[in-house]
């Protein structure tokens, strides 16, 4: 039994000597000293020895137990120590060294947009409000004088989402993704805060794609309501937002056209920036971007007197004027850009998103 303790010792320093791993060093002392260990397993051999070999046997047994515990905390110690030193170097940081610069990310270049228009319009004193993207009917159509036959409420036209229920006001009609940020209008008026000076951009949603129209746009609608309105107060209007976001050089017209929603009603064109409005280059060569010196920006008008009563408006007391135009289509026809196709701001191509 004693060569028995004193060859378990000897093996124990022997497999101690190569272990790093904190892990296995402590599988090691189970291995040895467990209740089920190599030591005692020797020890259970002392009850059939004689009275006077049991004395020494079990001093020789603590001898053994107490020198495999201090080479055990020895061996747990240089583990520690080892691992402290390669987590020393791992994380060691020369301080002397130059700093490399994080990837930064950047605002989108519809975001842009749509915080440069809020910071022009904020200038005249329209306030950001929000609206639904998701709309009952009559707020996207009934409400600004569109008829149920109108094409827009065809179903290849505007997203039908779900139908309607009955309101102490009417029937509200079916659910629409909304077409158009025109929602707000009525919305807006509803709420009883006169004089309204509404800027509302939002999403919008269309059965179209192609390099000029996406399954999902943006718009921002401006909408003024008050006493003794005029198209003058129109026209000086987006005159400003030209000239603030295109450049002092452009020019606008309201060329007569016909929307439901506004009496009369306006097509806004600006001034082509490659001709310089002139329809000419310096070449001599026709310009090929507006060919006539002109590019359609989006619509305005006069708010039809039927809206004016959707909104629990009296017509003979309260005008207003409002326009609506695409955020993407407007940022498009900024100088310098060179975007030909819309849906290029949606592919998420980094390679592209990166050039702005």
């Amino acid at each position: 039994m004693k060569n028995q303790l004193e060859q378990l010792k000897d093996n124990f320093l022997t497999a101690v000597k190569d272990v790093t791993d904190p892990e296995k060093l402590e599988a090691l002392r189970v291995e040895y000293l467990g209740r089920k260990g190599k030591l005692a397993g020797v020890m259970k051999q002392l009850p059939d020895l004689a009275a006077d070999m049991r004395k020494e046997a079990g001093i020789l047994a603590n001898e053994v137990k107490l020198g495999i515990e201090e080479a055990f905390v020895q061996a747990q110690k240089s583990v520690k120590d080892l691992e402290g030193a390669s987590r020393r170097e791992a994380d060691w940081l020369d301080v002397t060294a130059p700093g490399e610069a994080p990837v930064l990310g950047s605002l989108h270049l519809v975001t842009e947009a749509m915080e440069d228009f809020a910071d022009i319009f904020g200038q005249l004193g329209f306030v950001r409000v929000r609206h639904p993207e998701v709309d009952w009917d009559w707020y996207a159509f009934e409400s600004l004088n569109l008829p149920k036959t109108h094409p827009a409420r065809d179903e290849w036209e505007t997203f039908f989402i779900a139908d309607g229920d009955e309101v102490q006001t009417g029937e509200l009609g079916k659910v629409v993704l909304t077409p158009h940020t025109s929602n707000g209008q009525v919305r807006e008026m509803e709420r009883g805060r006169m004089p309204i000076r509404m800027l509302n951009m939002n999403r919008n949603y269309r059965r179209q794609s192609d390099v000029s129209h996406s399954p999902m746009f943006h718009q921002f609608e401006g909408l003024v309501v008050d006493e003794n309105v005029t198209v003058a107060q129109l026209k000086g209007t987006v005159d400003y937002f030209v000239k603030q976001y295109f450049g002092e050089d452009r020019k606008t017209r309201l060329r007569p056209y016909h929307f439901r929603f506004t009496e009369p009603s306006f097509e806004l064109d600006i001034t082509c920036n490659q001709c310089e409005g002139k329809g000419v280059l310096p070449s001599g060569v026709s310009c090929r971007l507006c060919k006539q010196g002109w590019l359609e920006l989006g619509g305005a008008g006069m708010v039809h007197p039927n809206v004016l009563k959707a909104g629990g408006l009296d017509p003979e007391k309260y005008t207003g004027f409002a326009f609506g135009w695409g955020v993407e289509r407007t940022m498009m026809m900024k100088a310098g850009l060179n975007i030909a196709d819309i849906r290029l701001l949606y592919r998420n191509d980094l390679r592209f998103l990166k050039q702005f």
